[in-house]
């Protein structure tokens, strides 16, 4: 056990007096802002760490911890150390607090306010036989001193030092608390360890209904019938936010008057808000049957000081449960988003590679055209992998500068180049025990390709501007639409590299390759937008899904996706019929033709039809880039690389 205080600290209020802080030999008490100080002071005056005050030769002393409103004892402010001498007031920003050796010291017509002594009764409040005696919105416990051990009484009531034990313990206890139940369950063994009272309840209050019991018990092995609290009591308490203690003053007139509020058949009652926040989230009520031993101002005090409590800890858990539910959800709807749909030939060959792949450390390149799915195979890769649990971390190769790749993949240090004002973790950090994902791998400048080699082959990299080695444990899955040997090539592309990247190749098909997916796909997409916008579609009409069907999809997944979020968004039926689907060729002038296009053949580089392409989309937007951009369903950055590549020009 602590040793007995030989001070208290005790704050100044209007009315009166408030919280007492106990000063026990050989402890130093900060003051403050912080959560961590000793004696917390909820005023926007006050510093963080404002004032301490300690022992030294059997005295208390105070002292200025650099604030930057200063420390005040009796009006003059505290330079170096200051002892302290009964009756002294410090004060600290906006709030006053007493010094005393004893709490006898303390001026007699406040005491009350400290729980010294009954306060002089108020006029009473009486309705239907029920008598407030007591109404209190603030306590006099503070966060206690550590607990002595098991409480062994036999007396119904607790000292005021065993009160504040309970307290302690039941604050260790909730804590560990699973649910709103078990909390409310820990408070009602609290209350009768503390309290004479016969039955406890914790009542929940939600969307302005009536208060309705979370938890209810009554003491001993002899079961009572709970009596809900009374609507007179909760609209008082809700109302003034304020704890209350009653008497039942009409006992002798119940039988008269049926109606009346005696009916409850207690003796005395105390209901106190459990509030959060400014927030009344249900009500702490107990009563006692008989008159013997009533419910007290002390009670009172204790129960207001569980119910403070309580209201933290029940916020918390409810916060705690919504934030289940929410990533739940965003679990489950990024599951729904990632999985591969369809069930074609040629999609479950590369979802069985993927599958056997999965399991081994091998880096893999996934090849295929824009929007077919590729970055869907790398989730596949990874969920079906040992590091499932580790991170997925994405990274778009064309979608940034060259010095700007580096940083994003490796790192930077504080002031490694322009707009570096702090050291960032990149990419491969990120990904540490997991798996990075590097889209457009073929637009990589080379100075990087370099760099990345080196880590792919195991070797420790440096953030950009650092010379601290960092190793870290990433299984690589890259992407490419564009032919890697064509880069390789013309120099733009590491041999050595496509060789290490190459070491599993899995090529995801084009979707006119696998033109059956189209209704499963169809389907996925709308009932994805249907969800989002919550708009009433149930399906597509036969002439829709042969109008999808006929399409060539030159923008495959993505833009079959976006053709079904158009329609969703456009359609008028309960159907989505062929007129709500809008497919828009690159000539802008209406729906794009169903089925191949026949053509002459003629012997032509891939480069010059790629460039003879982007010409053409560009005059076609009249040289809007993000136009052109997303026809050919590539980065703006990547089109301006091209266009310089090929020395275009308006």
């Amino acid at each position: 056990m602590p040793p007995p205080p030989t001070g208290f600290l005790v704050a100044r209020r209007p009315d009166g007096f408030g919280d007492i802080t106990p000063l026990h030999p050989g402890n130093r008490y900060t003051l403050g802002r912080a959560p961590t100080s000793k004696v917390i002071v909820r005023d926007d005056l006050c510093s963080r760490e404002h004032a301490e005050v300690f022992p030294d030769a059997g005295a208390w002393l105070v002292r200025d911890l650099g604030s930057l409103n200063g420390t005040h004892v009796n009006g003059e402010a505290v330079k170096g150390e200051r002892s302290l001498r009964p009756l002294d007031e410090l004060r600290v920003g906006r709030t006053r607090l007493v010094y005393v050796d004893e709490m006898g010291q303390l001026p007699e017509a406040p005491r009350s306010a400290v729980g010294m002594q009954p306060a002089p009764a108020p006029a009473a409040e009486r309705a239907e036989g029920l008598e407030i005696r007591k109404r209190l919105g603030q306590t006099r416990y503070h966060p206690p001193a550590p607990a002595g051990e098991e409480d062994t009484r036999s007396e119904p009531r607790a000292t005021p030092a065993q009160a504040v034990a309970v307290l302690y313990r039941l604050a260790l206890d909730m804590a560990g608390a699973a649910d709103v139940p078990a909390l409310c369950d820990l408070v009602v063994d609290a209350v009768f360890r503390a309290t004479p009272a016969d039955v406890a309840a914790v009542l929940s209050l939600k969307d302005g209904k009536e208060p309705a019991p979370v938890v209810h018990r009554t003491r001993g092995p002899v079961a009572r019938t709970y009596h809900k609290v009374s609507n007179y009591v909760s609209h008082e308490v809700l109302s003034s936010r304020q704890a209350i203690l009653a008497e039942n003053v009409a006992a002798d007139a119940a039988l008269k008057n049926r109606d009346s509020i005696t009916e409850l058949k207690v003796a005395s009652l105390i209901c106190a808000p459990i509030v959060f926040d400014n927030q009344v989230l249900g009500l702490l009520h107990l009563y006692r049957a008989t008159p013997h031993l009533p419910l007290n101002p002390d009670d009172l005090e204790f129960t207001l000081a569980v119910a403070r409590q309580l209201g933290a800890v029940w916020h918390r858990l409810r916060r705690a449960a919504t934030l289940t539910v929410e990533v739940k959800s965003l679990r489950d709807q990024l599951k729904v988003e990632s999985q591969i749909v369809g069930e074609s030939p040629a999609l479950n060959a590369v979802v069985e590679q993927a599958r056997k792949v999965a399991e081994t450390k091998a880096t893999v390149l996934i090849r295929g055209e824009s929007g077919s799915g590729k970055e869907l195979v790398a989730r596949a890769i990874h969920a079906g992998s040992p590091r499932r649990d580790g991170p997925f971390v994405c990274l778009n190769c064309a979608a940034l500068t060259e010095t700007l790749l580096e940083s994003e993949l490796f790192g930077h240090e504080k002031g490694a180049f322009t707009g570096a004002t702090e050291r960032m973790a990149g990419k491969f950090e990120a990904a540490d025990g997991g798996t990075i994902f590097l889209d457009e791998i073929g637009e990589m400048a080379l100075s990087t390709q370099t760099k990345f080699l080196r880590v792919l082959e195991g070797h420790p990299f440096e953030r950009v501007g650092g010379n601290t080695p960092i190793k870290a444990d990433v299984r690589v899955v890259a992407a490419t639409n564009r032919a890697l040997e064509e880069a390789v090539r013309a120099g733009t592309f590491r041999l050595d590299l496509f060789y290490r990247l190459q070491v599993v190749q899995l090529t995801v098909p084009p979707l006119r390759d696998r033109q059956s997916d189209i209704p499963l796909l169809a389907e996925h997409f709308l009932k994805k937008f249907v969800r989002e916008t919550g708009r009433k579609l149930k399906g597509f009409t036969a002439a829709a899904l042969e109008k999808l069907g006929a399409h060539r999809w030159p923008g495959n997944v993505r833009e079959l996706r976006n053709a079904v979020e158009g329609a969703v968004a456009l359609g008028t039926g309960p159907v989505l019929d062929a007129a709500d689907i809008l497919i828009y060729g690159l000539d802008g002038g209406g729906p794009a033709a169903a089925g191949p296009c026949p053509a002459a053949y003629r012997p032509e580089l891939l480069d010059e039809v790629e460039k003879r392409h982007i010409l053409e989309t560009l005059k076609h937007t009249d040289w809007n880039k993000s136009k052109a951009a997303a026809i050919l369903g590539i980065e703006r950055s990547t089109l301006d690389r091209k266009i310089e590549k090929y020395e275009l020009k308006k």
